[in-house]
């Protein structure tokens, strides 16, 4: 019998809520639970928990945990097939090209060609394989920007699976702080790390925000790269400026084409210079100098 995927929607807040409260609850179980965001505008998060076999106690369980914090939900089960899912992705994860880089899976390791800086990420770990155009665009502006400007110190915010601290460390050859709010992303990203022999360079912090003291450490960057969400980047826009030198470059993504001006006039107002904005699959990569 395969897995079932019990699932509901709240808003983010909740979500943050519920998800920490079941991860609690079900750590000795290991039943994995995710949170996917389906609409940022609307503010709609999906909240899902994987389980084998028989799930009426696991959803009695849930459904107790959501009424002890006031968040009754109308919980939905899909039932997912007996498939190694894992394999059943890589078949159709096909490498990407960004400038230089070359992101592959162990699969695609006989189509590097001389010249490549390539970058190898397996599916089944993936935070950010590459494939996503907000990837792929800052690759792209990164190479760039570390050919003219030869940055020395730089820092992966919300590094995911460590595509850009990696690609960083090849490209560039310096050292690079690679930080997540997640901690099985910010294992992931030590894991890749090390897959691609750049540990020595790369080192990976579970920090939300700026307010971990590795910060304060390693700052000012020359060059920081946020690969996020909109909203999030903006928010972020004081603390950017604190933790950037003087002439730094900023390269963001996440970002919706109808968001670039609302993220350019956040920084824009903490003395960033616009440079120039990337357009890729309806998403944008933004170069900002201080």
């Amino acid at each position: 019998m395969g897995q079932t995927r019990l699932h509901f929607t709240a808003n983010k807040l909740e979500a943050d809520r519920i998800f920490a409260a079941l991860d609690a609850a079900f750590e000795e179980d290991g039943l994995p639970i995710a949170v996917l965001e389906l609409d940022e505008e609307k503010d709609i998060h999906e909240v899902s928990l994987y389980a084998d076999g028989d799930v009426d106690p696991v959803e009695v369980r849930v459904k107790d945990i959501l009424a002890g914090l006031g968040l009754p939900k109308a919980i939905e089960r899909d039932v997912l097939p007996d498939v190694d899912w894992v394999s059943r992705s890589l078949e159709g994860l096909k490498p990407v090209r960004a400038g230089r880089f070359f992101v592959h899976g162990s699969h695609d390791r006989a189509k590097r060609r001389s010249g490549d800086l390539a970058i190898e990420i397996e599916a089944g770990l993936a935070f950010g394989t590459g494939h996503h155009g907000t990837t792929a665009g800052c690759l792209e502006v990164l190479e760039q920007v570390v050919l003219r400007e030869r940055p020395r110190n730089a820092l992966d915010l919300g590094t995911g699976s460590a595509v850009l601290a990696i690609a960083l460390a090849k490209l560039a050859h310096i050292p690079v702080l690679a930080t997540d709010i997640d901690p099985v992303a910010v294992r992931v990203a030590a894991a890749n790390a090390r897959l691609n022999r750049v540990k020595a360079l790369v080192e990976t912090v579970t920090a939300p925000g700026f307010h971990h003291p590795i910060f304060a450490r390693r700052a000012p960057f020359d060059l920081i790269v946020a690969n996020i969400l909109a909203r999030p980047l903006m928010r972020l826009a004081p603390e950017m400026a604190k933790h950037i030198s003087l002439g730094g470059s900023l390269v963001l993504s996440g970002i919706l084409d109808r968001q670039r001006d609302a993220v350019i006039s956040a920084y824009v107002g903490q003395a960033f210079r616009h440079v120039r904005t990337l357009h890729r699959e309806g998403w944008v990569t933004i170069h900002l100098k201080r």
